[in-house]
Order: structure tokens, then sequence, then C-alpha cells
């Protein structure tokens, strides 16, 4: 199973602030869904908790969600304590390609391990305030594959291009 992170990062490795997007960003978006569309995605409480309750859990996939609080419940979402479960659920379930969508902690710990095998990254151009990180160091000596560009406009708040960063062979 190849796994793989998809975030929106900032220059300065802002991702979110009080558990909410600090920009406007719809092809991003666009991409989001298109991109995790059928497959599992993986996130933190926080994170999970973040979506707009309508929008939980994320319709037409598989949502497994990380938390140390073991009376945790999400309606409609499995419900593990540490990315490891999570991974071995979606091994588990057959996934190909498992998304891992945030927050902070859960991309920083999956990519410390060594388990992720491709970052799409939507490079945000911008320095935000912000109080949740990706890890800038991340995709260092990684390969780039640029998938799209798009300028700032009235309908997205900053420029943006979105690169799959591929882990380097050993």
């Amino acid at each position: 199973m190849k796994i793989s992170t998809i975030a929106a990062v900032a220059a300065n490795g802002v991702i979110g602030m009080d558990n909410d997007l600090v920009w406007s960003l719809p092809l991003d978006m666009k991409f989001f869904m298109n991109t995790t569309k059928g497959h599992v995605v993986v996130t933190g409480r926080k994170n999970y908790e973040s979506i707009p309750e309508r929008y939980r859990p994320l319709r037409g996939r598989t949502n497994i969600v990380v938390t140390r609080n073991l009376n945790y419940v999400a309606e409609g979402a499995h419900v593990v304590h540490s990315l490891k479960d999570a991974l071995d659920l979606a091994r588990q379930q057959g996934e190909t390609e498992c998304f891992v969508i945030g927050g902070g902690q859960i991309y920083r710990q999956a990519l410390e391990a060594g388990w992720v095998d491709v970052q799409y990254i939507t490079h945000v151009d911008a320095s935000p305030d912000g109080d949740a990180f990706y890890p800038l160091e991340g995709w260092k000596g990684w390969t780039e594959e640029l998938l799209t560009s798009h300028k700032a406009d009235e309908k997205h708040d900053h420029a943006f291009r979105i690169v799959q960063h591929l882990k380097p062979k050993p």
C-alpha cells in the first residue's frame, strides 16, 4: 500500500489557525476531493473536528480518526488510537493508496517514521500566522513533479502550485 500525505502548506509551513484553514483556494479543495475520493483518509481528531459537521465523515472515502481518547466516537468513521493502527486498518481493507490528511502532528509522525511514499503538497505563496504546521523539511531531497499552478484571483486568496513529491529511492 502506498502512503501519501496531502496538504496545503504556506511558505512558512502554516497549514491552519484555530482549527481552521487560513485561506480560500477552491481549486486546491477540488484537487483534494478528486485525489482522495475512493480511498482511505487518516486524520487526527482535531483535524477531523475542524471539518464542518455537514461534511463529516468525508463522503466517498473511508475515514479513520486517530485519537488518544479511548472513549472518542466519530459517527460513520473508524476510530483508532495510533497512526500505525490506522495504516494497518487501511491495509486490512485492501487499500492501494492511503492518504494522511492532517493535522500537523499526524503529518510529522508519518514522515518521521519513514512511512510516507508520496507527498501531494499545495505550495501556497503566503506566510500567514498559524498554529498548525507541516514539517517544511518533509520533502527535502524528494523528487518533485509539478502537477498544476494557479495565480491569485477573485476566488483564490493566494497563488499556489500543486507538487507531487516522490520519496527518494534508497
